[in-house]
């Protein structure tokens, strides 16, 4: 059988199967994308001038040895930059840096329920780094997926804190 005969079959093959049925995301939308930087005074002057504007917040996440810094992006502000440095030796943003250098670090989803997302994830055969969920930045519960069960690309799945809850 030539080749185009065998891929012929197996498209074949394909199409007879039934396709699985639609499972239902609970993703809203990409809340931000986090950048790994080394410097992060510097960066956000560059940030400021690429943006045309000031970050609006600056946080340091004692437990993950890291400091954030949001930026506000597009028009309707909903979608937002997030820069992420290190603050203490032998924290994973510069183990990211030495490894990978500068640069995009993650997507971040935000959700309604992270429970009911990352069991659905789950199932849906992610891989979930353990720990989480827990607590995170910009007043978000968080959670991430590991990137070898993401095309090589960390996405966190966040969900905002409620007033009074964790």
């Amino acid at each position: 059988m030539d080749a185009f005969n065998w891929l012929k079959s197996r498209l074949a093959i394909i199409k007879a199967q039934p396709s699985p049925p639609p499972t239902r995301s609970l993703f809203m939308h990409l809340d931000h994308i986090g950048i790994a930087v080394a410097d992060l005074e510097a960066t956000n002057e560059l940030m400021k001038r690429l943006l045309g504007r000031a970050h609006y917040k600056i946080e340091d996440i004692q437990e993950q040895g890291v400091s954030t810094s949001f930026f506000t992006a597009g028009e309707t502000g909903e979608a937002k930059v997030e820069l992420v440095g290190g603050i203490r030796a032998g924290n994973a943003i510069d183990k990211f840096i030495s490894k990978r250098g500068q640069g995009l670090h993650h997507l971040a989803f935000k959700v309604d329920d992270i429970e009911a997302e990352l069991e659905r994830l789950e199932a849906a055969g992610f891989e979930i780094l353990a720990g989480y969920p827990s607590v995170g930045a910009d007043n978000m519960r968080v959670a991430f997926l590991h990137p070898r069960s993401t095309a090589g690309v960390l996405v966190e799945i966040c969900q905002p804190i409620e007033a009074g809850k964790v």
